[in-house]
């Protein structure tokens, strides 16, 4: 089950408010006459929607996660019950055993394709990857290290530990919610209806980026990359990849404030996981803006322990880009993708980014843009051949530069191309203050009018995104697939 879905939209997402809202009506009666307010009824209605939203497409592998949850719940008790080493051992204990489910539903086959590569042949186990695994596990490793470093309190409820791995609205593509984020909003939070508001625009604003923007990109990349390469033009390769350079962060920007806006809907708080990255002026500017909570998860668990920028730096940073592509899939792409990025990032450091208050922004943002655009189509082929094949005609090694069909995806889509680059920006932060500017005799005057225009928006993208997604036959999440 993913948000852009009909069924999600009309059928589950109903029936969990109906169940919420009822859940916080009997939270309210239990808690009567005391100063601690009640919310067990309320996590009980979202860990099994969760549960339920997990085992709509995969109903097997509840038992994994549930299992996962266990395995972490145990640890945690014993780091935070156990002192000097045998804590120590608790966390490596809890760790190793994340990372041995990640790797062996993850990387198990590919490991076997390359020993039977090499002249080892070893019988693929063929096992299929569980939605969401790389998150949860993520996920699972920031709660014992927190707890390990104190930095948030072991949570001695099961049931609470299985909803902050389990919730819905980040389980299955992120964002990756650091447990000390929401561990205190687990047993005490509180929604207004401001929350509310501004959870359900920042859900349509997604809706909207996935459903009118991403789907309708993804049409013109597959038609340009997904297919056979003999036909395929050096302009044709140019609109593909751009077109998958905007489709994918429409898609994964979009899933992200719709899991933000659910989960400020519940009064849970997560952190911005995009900050308008093509507007980067390097690509260490670009990874400090795109993904930004599996960024901040590698630079504090991975590379600030490892020495950051203390020593090793250039080692450093290598080693995190290498595990950021493996995370994100078991193929040589992937690989090739992260260690591309990480020697860029390496090089900046010690070139770039010391003199870059010299350089113009105009050059800096096209130096950015064409490095992030190359990326993509590093990693959009997991098929090594065509990956070469793709960069050979996209550098003019081709018979014919430009054909008939790439000039009518540009002409054929030019609202959307528009529509894109102006999303791209950060036209929210440009309207806030041209309107600031306009309405300076009054804030109530401010706050009608925002309120109308999101409210007026919200719709407009609602009705938008439910007559698209009738009959619509490619609506997965590019993110879901990691």
């Amino acid at each position: 089950m993913v948000f852009s879905d009909l069924f999600f939209l009309f059928v589950f997402l109903p029936a969990f408010a109906l169940c919420y809202l009822t859940a916080t009506w009997l939270d309210r009666q239990f808690s009567a006459g005391t100063t601690q307010r009640s919310h067990t009824s309320q996590n009980t209605v979202l860990v099994l929607f969760s549960l339920i939203f997990y085992a709509w497409g995969e109903p097997v592998y509840v038992f994994l996660m549930l299992f996962c949850v266990l395995l972490n719940y145990l640890a945690g008790l014993g780091i935070d019950h156990l002192e000097g080493g045998t804590r120590r051992w608790a966390l490596i204990g809890g760790l190793t055993g994340n990372i041995l489910i990640l790797s062996t539903f993850k990387y198990l086959s590919f490991f076997v394709q390359q020993l039977t590569t090499v002249g080892l042949p070893v019988a693929d186990p063929k096992i299929s990857l569980p939605i969401g695994i790389s998150f949860y596990t993520f996920q699972s490793i920031s709660y014992l290290i927190d707890v390990y470093r104190r930095e948030a309190p072991v949570q001695h409820r099961f049931g609470n530990l299985l909803l902050y791995i389990s919730m819905f609205p980040q389980l299955i593509a992120g964002p990756i919610v650091r447990y000390n984020t929401v561990a205190r909003e687990i047993s005490d939070r509180h929604v207004s209806s401001r929350d509310l508001a501004d959870g359900i625009y920042r859900f349509m604003i997604g809706l909207g980026k996935k459903v009118i923007l991403a789907n309708q990109l993804s049409e013109i990349s597959d038609q340009f990359l997904a297919g056979g390469m003999q036909h395929l033009t050096t302009s044709g390769a140019w609109v593909g990849i751009i077109a998958f350079t905007l489709q994918i962060y429409f898609d994964f920007s979009g899933y992200s404030d719709m899991a933000i806006g659910l989960g400020r809907c519940m009064g849970f708080h997560f952190n911005e996981n995009f900050r308008h990255p093509y507007c980067c002026n390097s690509i260490t500017d670009f990874w400090r803006r795109w993904h930004i909570s599996l960024g901040s998860f590698f630079r504090d668990y991975v590379y600030i322990p490892m020495g950051g920028n203390r020593r090793h730096q250039a080692m450093n940073i290598l080693v995190v880009w290498f595990l950021t592509g493996m995370w994100h899939g078991a193929s040589w792409n992937f690989i090739i993708w992260g260690v591309y990025f990480g020697l860029i990032v390496a090089i900046e450091k010690y070139t770039l980014l010391r003199v870059h208050q010299y350089i113009p922004a105009p050059l800096l943002h096209l130096y950015s843009l064409a490095l992030v655009v190359i990326g993509w189509g590093i990693f959009y082929f997991d098929d090594s051949s065509r990956m070469v094949q793709f960069f050979e005609i996209a550098f003019g090694q081709t018979n014919a530069l430009h054909d008939f069909v790439t000039i009518t995806a540009l002409t054929d889509n030019c609202w959307l191309w528009v529509v894109c680059l102006l999303f791209c920006m950060p036209l929210r932060n440009f309207a806030a203050n041209l309107l600031q500017r306009w309405t300076t005799d009054g804030g109530a005057l401010q706050g009608s009018i925002v309120f109308c225009t999101r409210l007026v928006l919200s719709v407009v993208l609602l009705v938008l995104s439910v007559s698209l997604l009738v009959g619509a036959t490619n609506n997965a999440f590019i993110y879901t697939r990691f």
